[in-house]
C-alpha cells in the first residue's frame, strides 16, 4: 500500500512539474513575442527617422516639402499644452483625493463618487474629446485654443491622478497623523506638514505617468478640432496650436514615402519625451519613497 501511495504521489508531482514547465514556457513565449514586436517596431522607426533628426528639424515649421518639414510648431505646442494640463490636473486631482481621504465621510455617496472616478479612468479617450468639444469649444466659446485642448486633456488624466493620489495618501501610516495631533497640530497642519510630504513621491509618480499619457493622446484633440498643419507659434493660451501626435498623424496620412520618414523622426522625438518623463517618475519613486 505504501509503495502504491508513493507512486501516486510521484505521478502527481511529475504532472505538476510538467504543467509548471509548460506554463512557464507559454509565459516566456508571450513575453518574448511582445519584446520581438517592440524591437522590430523600434528598428523600423529608427532606421527611417534618424536621417532626418538634425537641428533644422527642430527649427523648421511643417512644410509641403518633406526635406524642409520640421516640428517647431508641434514641439512648442506640446509644451504649451502640458503647461495647461499639468497645473490644472494636479491641483484638481490632489485636492479631490485629499477631500475624499481626509474630509469626506465614508457613506454611500462617497462610495458612489469613488466608483465613478474609478470607472472614468477606463473610459475611451474619444469620449473626453466629445465632452471637451461640447463644454469648452462650443459652450465656453474657447474655440480650438490651447486652453480648450488643455482642459480637455486635464479631464482625461484627472481620474488617473485622483486614484494615484488616493493610494499615496492611504499609504501614509496612521501613527504619523496621531503623533501630529498629539503635538497639538490641527487637521490642516497635519495634512500640509505630515501627510502631503510623505505622499508626494507617489503623487508625483502617478501624475507624471498620467501626463505622459496626455502627451501621446490624439483622439480627444481630433474631436476638439486641433489643426494638423500650422506655421506659427501660439502666443497665449487662447491661440490655435498643434501638437506632436497631430503632426505625426498628418505626415503618416500622406502618400509620399518621404513624409513617412519624417513622421518616424517625429515619433523618435515623442518617444524620447515619454522615456524622459517615465524615467523621472521612476527616479522620484526610488529616491524619495520612504518605508515606515
Amino acid at each position: 500500500m505504501k509503495l502504491i501511495d508513493e507512486q501516486k504521489v510521484l505521478k502527481r508531482m511529475s504532472g505538476r512539474l510538467l504543467t509548471n514547465t509548460i506554463q512557464k514556457g507559454i509565459f516566456f513565449g508571450a513575453t518574448l513575442f511582445g519584446l520581438l514586436v517592440l524591437a522590430i517596431l523600434l528598428y523600423r522607426i529608427f532606421t527611417q527617422g534618424l536621417g532626418h533628426l538634425d537641428l533644422e528639424f527642430f527649427q523648421n515649421f511643417a512644410s509641403r516639402r518633406p526635406e524642409q518639414a520640421g516640428i517647431k510648431a508641434a514641439f512648442i505646442g506640446t509644451i504649451w499644452l502640458m503647461a495647461v494640463v499639468a497645473p490644472v490636473s494636479l491641483i484638481l486631482g490632489v485636492g479631490t483625493a485629499l477631500y475624499l481621504e481626509e474630509y469626506a465621510k465614508k457613506n454611500r455617496f462617497t462610495a458612489f463618487i469613488q466608483i465613478n472616478i474609478s470607472n472614468l479612468a477606463g473610459v475611451p479617450s474619444i469620449v473626453f474629446g466629445l465632452l471637451g468639444l461640447t463644454i469648452f469649444v462650443r459652450a465656453l466659446a474657447l474655440e480650438r485654443s490651447v486652453l480648450a485642448a488643455g482642459l480637455t486633456m486635464s479631464l482625461l488624466v484627472l481620474p488617473v491622478i485622483i486614484v494615484a493620489s488616493q493610494e499615496a495618501i492611504r499609504s501614509v501610516p496612521k501613527h504619523l497623523r496621531e503623533a501630529s495631533y498629539g503635538m497639538g497640530a490641527t487637521k490642516w497642519q497635519t495634512i500640509i506638514r505630515v501627510v502631503l510630504p510623505a505622499a508626494i513621491p507617489g503623487i508625483l509618480t502617478g501624475g507624471i505617468l498620467a501626463l505622459s499619457r496626455a502627451i501621446g493622446e490624439t483622439a480627444p484633440l481630433v474631436v476638439v478640432g486641433i489643426p494638423m498643419f500650422i506655421a506659427f507659434l501660439p502666443k497665449t493660451v487662447f491661440d490655435t496650436f498643434t501638437v506632436l501626435p497631430m503632426q505625426i498623424y498628418n505626415w503618416t496620412s500622406r502618400p509620399q514615402e518621404e513624409f513617412h520618414n519624417v513622421a518616424a523622426s517625429g515619433i523618435i522625438v515623442l518617444l524620447a519625451l515619454l522615456i524622459i518623463m517615465n524615467s523621472i517618475a521612476v527616479l522620484i519613486r526610488n529616491k524619495y519613497s520612504k518605508r515606515y
